[in-house]
């Protein structure tokens, strides 16, 4: 049975990212997420992009929750609002990963140790395989991200590449 690979990219946000980009090595993790975006892509599965909503009315720009321009967002893309950390509570991302027959949920964005941690935890609590992308993911904190590495299930883009026969 195929795994179905789904990529769901969290946070990926100016509010969060824009003063950081550089500190917090953003390029790295975009080209991998782009990557592997555009790999799934090309081969017909879904690339849903989350985005935190939580305090909206209080920004003082509404650009300020659009997704950094270093991350590649196609009109086919999908995307999904939350206002908590876990990305399916409250959410209908577990309804549009059924629909699209999602077998493995592959989670990349901010934060490490929050928003990616929680979603993770979320798609396994509902069922869902589960990994974290390697090196497509970001934090303040790096020590979080080793941590993730360390302790989480993770899927290199080589993988990917493998499981959804590109190679």
């Amino acid at each position: 049975m195929p795994l179905n690979p789904v990529l769901v990219i969290v946070d990926m946000q100016n509010l969060f990212l824009q003063d950081h980009k550089e500190a917090w090595k953003i390029s790295e993790a975009c080209e991998y997420i782009n990557h592997v975006a555009g790999l799934l892509r090309s081969q017909g599965h879904p690339v849903i992009h989350v985005q935190d909503m939580e305090g909206v009315s209080e920004d003082t720009s509404p650009e300020a929750r659009d997704i950094i321009p270093e991350i590649h967002v196609e009109p086919g893309d999908l995307r999904v609002p939350k206002e908590f950390s876990n990305a399916f509570w409250q959410t209908d991302l577990e309804q549009v990963l059924h629909e699209h027959k999602a077998g493995l949920v592959i989670i990349a964005g901010f934060a490490a140790e929050h928003c990616v941690t929680f979603t993770w935890n979320g798609a396994l609590e509902r069922g869902f395989k589960a990994a974290i992308l390697h090196n497509g993911i970001c934090s303040s904190q790096p020590e979080a991200i080793s941590a993730i590495y360390r302790d989480r299930q993770i899927v290199s883009y080589s993988v990917i590449e493998y499981i959804t026969g590109v190679v």
